[in-house]
This record gives C-alpha cells, structure tokens and sequence, in this order.
C-alpha cells in the first residue's frame, strides 16, 4: 500500500476556508509531514490527541515538521472542535465518511449487527460495547490510567491552571498534589480532562457529529520524509488507544528528531 500516494490524492474540505484541496497540499518540501487521520472529530481519541500537539508539538515545529490532520464531520464540526482545542483551522480538513479510513485499512471498530437496527442504531450500540472493553483492546486499563494516575507520564496541569468540566466546580491543578504530588500523572488528572472533553461533546453533540453512523471507526498515524517515504505508522485498535505509548503520545517523534 502506497500510504503517501493516497493521502497526497485524497481531497477534503479545509476548515480554515472551506476549499477542497489535497491533504498534503503544500507540505511536499517540509523535513517531515505528521498526516493524522482521526476518527469523529467529536470522538475523546481526536481531542486528547490535539491537545498533546498544542502541548509538545512546537519543539517538532521547529524542526521542519508539518502537521496536518483530517476527522470525520463537516466544517462546523471542525470550526467548534478548533476553537475549543486551539488546533490551528489551516491544518485540520474534514471529510463527511470513513472512505479515507478504508482505503487505509483503519480499523472500523466493533461491527455487530442487530437485524432492525439502523446503521446508526447499531453503530451506538457498538460504541457503548467498545466503552466497556468489547472489541477495543486496551481501553479498560486506559480508563482506569486516568483515575489512577502514571507515574511514566508527564505532569499534565499547571498548579494554577483552572479546568472547567460544566459537571463539577471549577478545578485547580493543585489540588491534584493532594492526590500524590507533582512532577508526574496524579490520581484523576488526565480524568478530569476527559470529562471536560466529554461535556464539551455532548453539550455540541449534533455539531460535532453530523452522522453518527461512523462513531465507532479508529484513525492512525503517518510520518514520512519530505521524498514520500514512510517513516512510522501507528493504527488504533480500540477507543483511548491513538498511541503506542499512551503516558507519552508524542514519543515516536522524539525518537526520530
């Protein structure tokens, strides 16, 4: 499978102006390109992954990388998830299916079906069983890393950083030495930032995903060279899974910088 021919072909709708054009439009002469291909852009994966970029991703910036990403929705759909995660419009595209997936051969997720479901009926119905471990390795534990902490993985806020969730009272990071100290993922910190993920979502449900017949499909990461060739590859294969090392998503670029 040509990876780079069919990203460089594929054409999809910018969020920062609405144009169709080809994902890696512009980005040939870069050192590296970072072409993200996410699932619904209201999907937790999508976010989580935006805000490790807005965290960790100037350092590769600077570099001579480029980053480019494309999530299933519309233009509203990208427009609101851009505001709220601060990922710059100019590098994010939309794209209303899973096509791009399948050419891939990204995994579609849990595919049961239930004989007088809809599409969509069974595509929620899938989604709650992969919620629960069900055809999506690893989420279990990936859920019970976030309310009990990873001392492999980075501090994730700021003693004076305020997260706002809408279902509890406003946060600040210190409270979370508290729970275990400083310097490291406490006990409930990279929860707190799901469930401000997940009211954000439901709150804009409707914007963030205009078909819901895709929720269950997993995105995958691509890196190559500025001459096409293909430097790492990583495939989801179950929701809270969009990276190999998940207490460092960003990890596969240091190694390669």
């Amino acid at each position: 499978m040509n990876h780079y021919a069919i990203l460089n072909q594929t054409q999809c709708q910018r969020v920062s102006d609405g144009t169709i054009m080809p994902l890696l439009s512009g980005c040939q002469s870069a050192n590296l390109q970072l072409l993200l291909v996410w699932p619904q852009l209201g999907d937790f994966d999508s976010m989580e992954y935006a805000w490790w970029l807005q965290r960790e991703g100037k350092q590769f910036l600077d570099q001579g990388m480029v980053i480019r990403a494309v999530g299933i929705g519309n233009r509203s759909s990208g427009e609101r998830f851009c505001d709220y995660t601060g990922f710059p419009k100019d590098w994010l595209f939309t794209s209303p299916n899973a096509q791009l997936h399948q050419q891939l051969d990204l995994y579609p997720g849990l595919s049961l079906k239930i004989p007088g479901f809809s599409k969509t009926l069974n595509a929620y119905l899938n989604l709650l069983l992969m919620c629960a471990g069900i055809g999506s390795p690893g989420t279990l534990a990936e859920v019970l890393r976030g309310y009990f902490g990873d001392r492999q993985a980075p501090q994730l806020l700021d003693d004076e950083e305020v997260v706002r969730t809408m279902a509890l009272p406003p946060i600040k990071g210190s409270l979370f030495q508290l729970a275990g100290g400083k310097g490291f993922q406490r006990p409930f910190e990279l929860a707190t930032l799901r469930l401000r993920n997940m009211t954000e979502v439901l709150r804009n449900w409707n914007t963030y995903v205009p078909n819901a017949a895709y929720l269950t499909q997993r995105g995958g990461t691509f890196l190559f060279n500025s001459e096409g060739k293909l430097l790492y590859q990583y495939r989801d294969l179950g929701l809270l899974g969009f990276a190999k090392d998940m207490s460092r998503p960003l990890s596969f670029l240091s190694d390669r910088l």
